[in-house]
């Protein structure tokens, strides 16, 4: 009998291509927002009950950075008592849990070289101090569970609407005039797909926070030089923006080596850019030969 996995948010981005990818292995259970409230701790028991998981891959939350500090107190709900509800129930019923965290727990530090997981944290935004916050409660409520601190992610074959890297990139490509990317800002971006695989492995992980996903040790606009000169694209078309993130310098790298001392590895990121670039922009011009 397969076992049983648990996918919440898995409209979302990250949980959808969850559901999906391991949808051949286990019995994968996607419950939708109406037939689990996870801000409902009955609700979300009802639903624990009836599908008695193995594993739980709790994706859903207000993720919008934006959309947190116009609505906290909506978000802090999705966020944090949510996902309280998710790490609890899954102690109750003795399933390995994973929860979505974020790189922006860093953001505000201060801090240049890459982050490690059991740094003092004092986040600048709504967002990164809810994940901190849920971080806590999970950990509280459920010392087994795993905490997993993602990046930026993206998809070569993003076909959702959900602005990501090379979305945002090809968009800009189409315009023409000046590309501006920012020096004083530092962080991986990495792809969802090798996250979804990696998703797998980290339930063997202790319970406790891990930073997961790609390793970056350039700017923003070196690493989308180091992709332009890849591609063989006109790097004169990309500009330093030296105005944005100058009187606080932005860095959400984070240092993966708890990670890989647990046999988890993710690609640097401009290596899997450049190679998912050329798979994503070969795509484009074929699709424009097809359609002339």
């Amino acid at each position: 009998m397969r076992k049983r996995l648990l996918v919440t948010g898995a409209s979302g981005f990250l949980g959808s291509r969850t559901a999906l990818f391991y949808g051949d292995r286990y019995a994968v259970y996607a419950p939708s927002h109406g037939e689990m409230e996870i801000t409902d701790a009955d609700s979300a028991e009802q639903v624990f009950d009836r599908i008695r998981p193995d594993y739980v891959v709790h994706c859903a939350a207000v993720s919008d950075v934006g959309a947190c500090e116009r609505e906290p107190e909506r978000s802090w709900k999705i966020n944090v008592d949510g996902s309280r509800n998710i790490a609890a129930m899954s102690a109750r019923y003795g399933a390995k849990c994973l929860i979505s965290s974020s790189d922006q727990v860093y953001f505000g530090s201060g801090k240049t070289l890459p982050h490690r997981e059991e740094e003092t944290l004092c986040p600048g935004n709504v967002y990164g101090r809810e994940k901190k916050r849920a971080e806590e409660e999970c950990l509280e409520v459920n010392p087994d569970c795993v905490l997993l601190r993602l990046s930026w992610m993206y998809d070569v074959r993003n076909d959702q609407g959900h602005g990501d890297f090379f979305t945002g990139l090809a968009a800009a490509l189409d315009r023409s005039g000046i590309i501006e990317y920012p020096v004083h800002d530092r962080r991986g971006i990495t792809d969802v797909n090798e996250v979804v695989r990696n998703l797998e492995k980290a339930f063997s992980l202790k319970g406790g926070i891990y930073n997961f996903g790609s390793p970056n040790d350039r700017n923003t606009y070196e690493t989308v030089l180091a992709l332009f000169q890849a591609m063989e694209w006109d790097t004169g078309r990309l500009l330093r923006e030296e105005r944005r993130y100058e009187a606080e310098p932005r860095n959400l790298s984070m240092d993966l080596g708890k990670l890989e001392n647990n046999g988890i590895y993710f690609r640097p990121t401009v290596e899997a850019l450049i190679e998912n670039g050329r798979v994503r922009f070969r795509q484009e011009r074929l699709g424009n030969m097809n359609m002339q």
